[in-house]
C-alpha cells in the first residue's frame, strides 16, 4: 500500500511524465549554459584552452 502511495506522489510531483532516459540533446540543453556561465564566472577558459593545446601535443598534432 505504500508502494502506490510513493508512486502517486512521485506521479503528482513530476506531472504524471514517466521517469526515463532524457534524450542526449535534451541532456546538452540542460547542461551547457550551466557550464558556460562556471567557465566564466571562474576563468575557466584559459584553463580548457591550455588543457585542449596539451591533450593535442600529447597526440602529435
Amino acid at each position: 500500500m505504500a508502494d502506490i502511495a510513493r508512486q502517486g506522489r512521485k506521479a503528482f510531483a513530476f506531472h504524471s511524465h514517466e521517469s526515463g532516459t532524457r534524450h542526449p540533446l535534451v541532456a546538452a540543453a540542460m547542461v551547457l549554459p550551466l557550464a558556460a556561465v562556471l567557465l566564466f564566472v571562474f576563468g575557466g577558459f584559459e584553463q580548457v584552452a591550455a588543457q585542449a593545446s596539451s591533450v593535442g601535443v600529447m597526440l602529435g598534432r
